[in-house]
């Protein structure tokens, strides 16, 4: 998230914190959730700088939504948990587009969700790598 990208790169940088969120989710339902998610919000938006709760409410919902379907979620092959995941990415995409309204701030581009679509190619390879990382850490 803080890592310097080049310029023509910046429109399709990730949402790592908020893929990273929902894996954990998924895989942890009953140990990362809600609070994890508004914990994540906050830290995201002092490091960002951005409005102090504007992110985690957006982190809050989506770690809600993905507790609750994580069973659905969980059994469909990963190329449909990548729609899942591209749906709950979305959700945040319009929840914080919704903050930045009400702040009075313009509407962004299309390249605002150009994120999400990128989001979409990258879950099935982020999802079996931290698979591979939870394995080679924690007994599954």
């Amino acid at each position: 998230m803080v890592l310097p990208m080049p310029a023509w790169a910046e429109d399709y940088r990730p949402q790592w914190v908020t893929l990273i969120l929902i894996y954990w989710c998924l895989v942890l339902p009953t140990r990362v959730g809600v609070f994890s998610g508004f914990a994540l919000g906050i830290a995201h938006d002092v490091v960002s700088g951005g409005l102090l709760g504007a992110h985690a409410l957006s982190l809050s919902v989506v770690a809600y939504l993905t507790e609750e379907l994580h069973r659905r979620i969980r059994a469909f092959p990963l190329w449909q948990q990548a729609v899942a995941v591209w749906l709950l990415l979305l959700v945040e995409r319009l929840l914080s587009l919704w903050v930045l309204g009400a702040i009075g701030q313009p509407t962004p581009t299309l390249a605002y969700w150009l994120p999400t679509l990128v989001g979409l190619l990258l879950w099935p390879w982020l999802s079996l790598a931290l698979d591979r990382l939870r394995a080679a850490f924690w007994e599954v």
